[in-house]
């Protein structure tokens, strides 16, 4: 039995029907205020505060499963909104200092925890792989010699910003950083660069997984909505790491990209990384 702690958004109904395709039985967890209960309705599921981790490890070893998911986003609230059950303080004591750092440093540790606990704990890529974003153009456009150094220039930010955990995406145009993303998330990142755009051709997103990050929880992931909120922001295309990047629905996002006249690309990032360099 596969167990899926959900997040939001649609990756983990679509995690459920490709283990369910597999032959394998599932459960959803529901992490309340951030899983859309229409995603979970079609399959068995319970729901669980993010804070109360003895229902969530109840829920999950009375239902058998063995393996365990973690997809979809989560933003994870103050220690004082937390609330965490008797559970849920056991296990913030073994994750220790993790708790209070970034994300990725976090979600390690909790992956940690779930093994202690006994569980196999897989990536999301691991059950969806036809999510996983493949190297190369993913519709009709292409970007032109400045979108690509553009694209290198990212590369190197989020790079920088990967190394400390603070953030997987960033906004270039022009060679100029327009915006980093931190807590907030890329949808609010480009709505923030989207009143910062300089005069002339837009700017390039650029997303990564961070160096050294547990692939297993919190991919890079992009969905209608970033794609909205790139054309918004006037960016000329999108560019995601290939092999780590998560795509909502990568034939639908290609004719979005393809309709709003961006390119949808993934990326080697070692190669836009060695032609910054070249660039010095």
């Amino acid at each position: 039995m596969l167990g899926i702690l959900a997040g939001g958004g649609p990756l983990p109904g679509r995690v459920a029907a490709a283990a369910q395709a597999a032959g394998r039985g599932v459960f959803l967890v529901g992490l309340e205020g951030f899983a859309d209960a229409a995603v979970l309705a079609p399959y068995p599921h319970g729901w669980a505060r993010l804070g109360a981790a003895g229902r969530i490890l109840a829920l999950l070893r009375a239902q058998g499963c063995a393996d365990v998911v973690l997809v979809g986003p989560v933003r994870r609230p103050s220690l004082l909104d937390l609330r965490p059950d008797a559970e849920g303080a056991r296990l913030l004591a073994r994750i220790g200092r993790a708790a209070f750092g970034g994300d990725d440093g976090f979600l390690a540790a909790i992956v940690r925890v779930l093994a202690e606990e006994g569980f196999r704990v897989l990536g999301a890529h691991e059950v969806l792989t036809e999510a996983v974003a493949p190297p190369g153009l993913l519709g009709c456009h292409a970007p032109d010699a400045a979108a690509r150094a553009d694209i290198a220039r990212g590369v190197m930010v989020v790079r920088a910003l990967g190394t400390v955990d603070v953030g997987q995406g960033c906004v270039v145009q022009q060679g100029i950083v327009l915006a980093v993303e931190a807590i907030e998330g890329t949808d609010a990142m480009l709505a923030r660069a989207a009143g910062l755009r300089r005069p002339g051709p837009g700017g390039v997103l650029v997303k990564l997984v961070k160096p050294g990050q547990e692939r297993r929880a919190d991919l890079p992931t992009i969905g209608p909505a970033t794609l909205r909120a790139a054309v918004e922001a006037g960016l000329r295309g999108v560019a995601v790491e290939a092999g780590g990047t998560l795509l909502t629905d990568r034939a639908g996002l290609a004719a979005a990209a393809d309709a709003a006249g961006l390119f949808l690309l993934g990326i080697a990032p070692d190669e836009y990384a060695q032609t910054e360099e070249k660039a010095r």
